[in-house]
């Protein structure tokens, strides 16, 4: 769950709306916020993706709490 929570509070941080890293990770607005919520763990190239729009490392986004 910890991911889930990372992922909303760097896009958030970032200043992207759900819609805009959907979209720039070339997922669809359903699938993010299923990642967002704990209900899907992105495949990993999506992760990377989405690290490197939020511009932080991959192991932060991972880090737990």
């Amino acid at each position: 769950m910890h991911l889930a929570r990372r992922i909303r509070a760097f896009r958030k941080l970032k200043g992207y709306t759900q819609q805009e890293l959907a979209d720039k990770s070339g997922v669809s607005l359903a699938i993010l916020g299923a990642m967002e919520r704990g209900n899907r763990h992105p495949e990993d190239r999506i992760l990377n993706k989405i690290a490197d729009i939020l511009n932080v490392s991959l192991s932060e986004l991972k880090l737990p709490k």
